[in-house]
């Protein structure tokens, strides 16, 4: 009898997915998911989130690819050298799948993406290779109730955690070293900031293809949450890549941790960053919460320098944003002493500033308080200008 070839004229794309029980393919579709760092483990991320048909991919890197990128990197080549990690991830994740659409972010994490971003993810890769980037993110996925899922490697060996509010975060697992390397600016390969960033982070592809494929899976467990599936939720996968060990550790919430914070109140108003005064929003709250209602911003502003020879300077930006020249009286050529704020209660002479000319990205969430009542206002304006193309 001769061989009959069976062809599934209804196979797709997917088919050998949908084959697994508890899958659902259209759920994956649906989802939108931000890859933060676009290096090593990024890099693996984006394939298989495209390679798996996640509908709508965010890709945050502010750095631009260097040959050695290229021995970790899958998604770059030769003729990407000098463009940005984001732009080019975005074009290989869209070529591997058609289904796909990315777009990206190329700014610091940690000053210049709104809250309002996260709140419209479903969940958070990281793919990063510093502490402060960690934290900030940590802190920002907890504000806003989103999962987020990080990934380290270093040589051989990896781990990957998972933090879903309101259980164990990022921040409850740091220790006091944890804390003197953050404020060292430290990296994690005890390198400095600048030499991380010239890209001396000992890595290997191959450690960055395991940390990155758990914390998919993951990924997958989490959206798949109506079908009870063990995940690794306030738990960490430590793997040993030079014996193979792996094991699972499990952390224990602190209760006095300060990245818990939670907005339970979160109101969209049809406000964007850059044309909305800081007047405009303490009225608005006042209104809301009540004569004695102040604005309070979630990072520290510096708005003007004094010099001890008399000259003085605006400066209105984000702190952890100043560089050594923004402080540096032109006069002289001493270093100035900056004022700070990050509370605004009405009787400064600065209310006529738009939001984003004092630091406030776009598509931010800025919280305004009447002794212990809160009402958190998101800038939803700005939606289409920072996530137009996914949604």
């Amino acid at each position: 009898m001769e061989d009959i070839l069976n062809l599934d004229i209804n196979e797709n794309r997917y088919s050998r997915f949908e084959l697994i029980p508890w899958w659902n393919q259209e759920l994956l579709h649906n989802s939108t998911i931000m890859v933060v760092g676009a290096g090593a483990i990024g890099n693996e991320l984006i394939k298989n989130l495209a390679l798996l048909g996640i509908g709508k991919i965010l890709i945050v890197d502010m750095d631009k690819i260097e040959q050695t990128n290229l021995t970790r990197s899958i998604l770059y080549r030769m003729s990407d050298i000098d463009k940005y990690k984001a732009d080019a991830a975005v074009e290989k994740a869209m070529e591997i799948n058609p289904d796909v659409t990315a777009i990206p972010l190329k700014v610091n994490v940690a000053t210049d993406i709104g809250l309002g971003v996260f709140r419209k993810m479903d969940i958070i890769l990281g793919g990063l290779d510093n502490r402060e980037a960690r934290l900030s993110i940590n802190q920002a996925c907890y504000k806003v109730n989103k999962p987020w899922i990080d990934g380290a490697i270093e040589v051989l060996n990896g781990f990957a955690r998972v933090f879903v509010p309101p259980g164990p975060c990022y921040e409850c697992t740091m220790t006091e070293t944890d804390w003197k390397l953050i404020n060292k600016r430290k990296s994690c390969a005890l390198l400095t900031h600048e030499q991380m960033l010239e890209g001396k982070i000992p890595t290997t592809p191959t450690s960055s293809s395991v940390i990155a494929g758990i914390q998919v899976q993951e990924m997958l467990k989490l959206l798949h949450n109506d079908r009870n599936l063990p995940t690794l939720a306030g738990k960490g996968y430590v793997f040993n890549g030079l014996t193979h060990d792996s094991f699972v550790v499990e952390y224990q919430r602190k209760d006095d941790c300060m990245s818990h914070d939670t907005f339970e109140v979160i109101k969209e108003m049809p406000w964007s960053a850059r044309n909305t005064s800081i007047s405009e929003m303490l009225k608005q709250a006042k209104e809301d919460l009540g004569e004695e209602a102040i604005l309070e911003f979630d990072r520290d502003i510096a708005t003007t320098a004094a010099c001890v020879c008399g000259n003085s300077k605006e400066i209105f930006n984000v702190v952890n944003k100043l560089k050594n020249r923004d402080i540096i009286c032109e006069k002289c050529g001493k270093t100035m002493r900056f004022e700070t704020i990050h509370s605004i209660s009405g009787n400064e002479e600065f209310l006529d500033k738009k939001l984003f000319d004092i630091g406030i990205p776009l598509f931010h969430i800025i919280s305004a308080r009447s002794r212990l009542n809160y009402i958190h206002y998101e800038l939803t304006s700005d939606k289409n200008e920072v996530l137009g193309g996914l949604f």
